[in-house]
Formats: structure tokens, C-alpha cells, sequence
């Protein structure tokens, strides 16, 4: 079977967030462990794993995506390199229906390729600041919010840009926090820089310690700023060495991501389940 590495929320190659996507040709997953091989032997962030529904359906393919490590309910990146993969590939047209953990997720090619994917709003609840996660950032934080069970991160926000490309946190330390992981954010320093804030994401709990460009932490991360920033449009850039752009819509009770890929590698998998 055919497997891609995809680079998302990215116009070029070695860019934005890497995915591994497999579409299987069968109408079933295969056995788990040999999907966590699989995922652990591509060794990105995350793999997706897709297979065709019958038609008539509420969804037109099943997701799934694991991390080297584990499964997760919810990835935007790798959602989107499959969107791109079967979109390149003439395998679909027009709008896409995911059935996964999270429910079914839309996604539709907008004019000059873009994707946009329909996503729930993460609910965000004041919280406490962690004493291990204020330790282990080593910044001043000066709000946190839970963001719910589907996404399962604290975001954080700090004082500005500078603080947020600065971190280095002590990895081991979030491990043991609780959740999937930390959302670090501030606004924008510059207000014509093309985006209006930042982003940095850790998951060392799940075996990512940074995960490039963050799909779901923008689920959260669009109320957030559309609160304060007064629109429901906006633009993220995340990252630290590989940096990407989601653009952000918020819809009530769902947000918009829109962003672009590229594919890298297309090879065999060999290992067939």
C-alpha cells in the first residue's frame, strides 16, 4: 500500500507540521498494534490511517491518527495531509466527511488549493496555573485555561512574542502535568507581520515534544484570541525551527481552520498488516 508524508499548514517542502497518511484499501482498520508499528516506525508527530465508507453514509471515509506512542482523539495537521492526499490525487472531489473520535469532520479545497476543515470549538475554563508548569516553562504566565476533553491541553498565555519563541521548557516536568500537553500563546508583536498571534505546543506525554503547527490547539486558540482581539477571523503562526500559518474562523460552536500542504515523500509500505 501506498504511504505519504505530507507537510502541513505549509506552501513548501520542510515546512509547517510532517504527517505519514495511509489510505487502506479494505473497508476496516487493521489490528491496532500493527497501526501503533506503523506510527511509531514513521515517527512523526502523527500518522493518519484512512479507509472508505459506504456511500449513504454521514461520512464518506473513517480517521484515525496515533502518535509514536499513542492514539489521539483529535489532529488537525494530519487531517488535513489526508484531505490533500486524496484531493492530489483525484481520489475525491469537492467536500470531504471524516468519521473519527471527535465526530464527523468536514473538509472542502477552497481556490488556490487551500483546505478548510470544520472542527468543534474547544470549551475553555479558567484554571490555576500548575506549579509543575509554571516551573517548567520558566515564564511568566498570566492566564491558563483547561480546553476540554477533546483536546485535553492547558493553554498558557504569556507576556508577549519574545517570551513565547524563547522557551525551553523542561520536557520531563510537562510529561507528568496531566492532559496531552501545553499550549504556549501571546499576540503578535507586530500588528503587519501577517499574523496576530503566536503559538508554541508541547506534548511530551503523548512522545511529542514539540509538535511544529498544532491543528486542534487552534480550536482553542481562535475563541481565545477572538475574545480579546474582537474578530472572528484571524491568523496563527506556531512554531519554533519549523513554523506554519492556520487561518482561523470562529463559528460558535465550530471552528474553522484553513491552510495548505505539500507532499514530501510518496512511497510502498511494505509491511502489510
Amino acid at each position: 500500500m501506498r504511504i505519504r508524508i505530507v507537510d502541513a499548514f505549509s506552501e513548501r517542502p520542510f515546512a509547517g507540521n510532517p504527517a505519514g497518511v495511509v489510505l487502506l484499501d479494505s473497508g476496516t482498520f487493521p489490528d491496532d498494534a500493527w497501526l501503533q508499528q506503523v506510527a511509531a516506525e514513521v515517527n512523526l508527530a502523527e500518522t493518519a490511517f484512512a479507509h472508505p465508507l459506504p456511500e449513504g453514509g454521514d461520512a464518506d471515509w473513517a480517521l484515525r491518527w496515533l502518535t509514536p506512542a499513542t492514539e489521539v482523539d483529535m489532529c488537525g495537521h494530519a487531517t488535513l495531509a489526508t484531505a490533500h492526499v486524496l484531493h492530489s490525487t483525484g481520489t475525491a472531489t469537492g467536500t470531504v466527511r471524516f468519521r473519527t473520535r471527535s465526530g464527523v469532520l468536514t473538509t472542502t479545497v477552497g481556490d488556490g488549493g487551500a483546505i478548510t476543515m470544520d472542527f468543534p470549538t474547544a470549551p475553555l475554563t479558567p484554571v490555576e496555573v500548575p506549579a509543575v508548569v509554571k516551573d517548567a516553562l520558566g515564564a511568566e504566565i498570566r492566564s491558563a485555561h483547561d480546553t476540554g476533553p477533546q483536546v485535553g491541553d492547558l493553554l498558557v498565555e504569556l507576556a508577549d512574542e519574545k517570551s513565547v519563541r524563547a522557551l525551553s521548557p523542561d520536557l520531563r516536568a510537562l510529561a507528568g502535568h496531566g492532559g496531552r500537553g501545553v499550549i504556549a500563546t501571546a499576540p503578535a508583536e507586530d500588528p503587519d507581520a501577517g499574523y496576530d498571534f503566536v503559538s508554541r505546543c508541547f506534548f511530551p506525554a503523548v512522545g511529542i515534544d514539540e509538535d511544529p503547527v498544532t491543528g486542534s490547539a487552534h480550536t482553542a486558540l481562535a475563541p481565545f484570541w477572538s475574545a480579546r482581539l474582537g474578530r472572528d477571523s484571524l491568523v496563527g503562526l506556531q512554531g519554533a525551527a519549523r513554523t506554519g500559518f492556520v487561518r482561523t474562523t470562529l463559528r460558535g460552536e465550530r471552528t474553522e481552520l484553513t491552510g495548505t500542504a505539500v507532499t514530501v515523500i510518496d512511497g510502498e509500505l511494505l509491511a502489510a498488516p
